[in-house]
This record gives structure tokens, C-alpha cells and sequence, in this order.
């Protein structure tokens, strides 16, 4: 039972690690454009080498 007295704080301060690094995330952009990376994947023209021009 006194597990639980370590276990349980230290799971929240995870969960509180990464709410933050969640919101960091979201004010600074990174969740804005969720679509144009995989298109871009599409256009990305290659030599017959197999190298970027």
C-alpha cells in the first residue's frame, strides 16, 4: 500500500510532463498543417539516380 504513495505522484508529474510538452507543441505549430507533408511526399521529382535535383 505505501507504493501507492510514490507511484501515484510520479505518474501525475509524467502526466503534467507532458501535457506540457503537448502545449508547447500546439503554440508552436507544429499540429497547423496536417495534410501538405504527405502530398509533398508525392511531388518530391528524383534523377534515375535515385538523387534529389
Amino acid at each position: 500500500m505505501s507504493i501507492l504513495f510514490l507511484i501515484i505522484p510520479f505518474a501525475l508529474l509524467i502526466a503534467l510532463i507532458f501535457i506540457i510538452a503537448f502545449s508547447y507543441a500546439v503554440k508552436k505549430g507544429q499540429f497547423e498543417d496536417l495534410d501538405t507533408p504527405a502530398y509533398r511526399m508525392l511531388t518530391d521529382d528524383e534523377d534515375t539516380n535515385g538523387v534529389k535535383k
